[in-house]
């Protein structure tokens, strides 16, 4: 699986970005699909997951939303009310998982990051 992650860029405190992953292959919608990020000096993080159910980072719940479009192959991540301490390259990622798992490690395939930045 290839995973592209697009849709980053610089925004002002409050607003908002849209994320996007398309994948590759044609088994999209047996995948758990993950949303990480790592900011600045700081380790990899878990933001955001979904298979059937979704799983959110408590950071980013109430104003992160994780979506799959699997007509597409493509996963979402709507960030609403961003803050400054959001500002962190967001990678996709995806593995047979069953479940939404927040660790990285249980995720077999990665995207190549988008830079996301939020000015105060």
């Amino acid at each position: 699986v290839q995973l592209q992650a697009s849709g980053g860029g610089l925004v002002q405190a409050g607003g908002s970005l849209r994320l996007s992953c398309a994948a590759s292959g044609r088994t999209f919608s047996s995948y758990t699909m993950g949303w990480f990020r790592q900011g600045p000096g700081k380790e990899r993080e878990f933001v955001a997951a979904m298979r059937w159910s979704t799983y959110y980072a408590d950071s980013v719940k109430g104003r992160f939303t994780i979506s799959r479009d699997n007509a597409k192959s493509t996963v979402y991540l709507q960030m609403n009310s961003l803050k400054p301490e959001d500002t962190a390259v967001y990678y996709c990622a995806a593995g047979y998982l069953g479940t939404g798992s927040p660790s990285w490690r249980a995720y077999d395939y990665w995207g190549q990051g988008t830079q996301v930045t939020v000015s105060s």
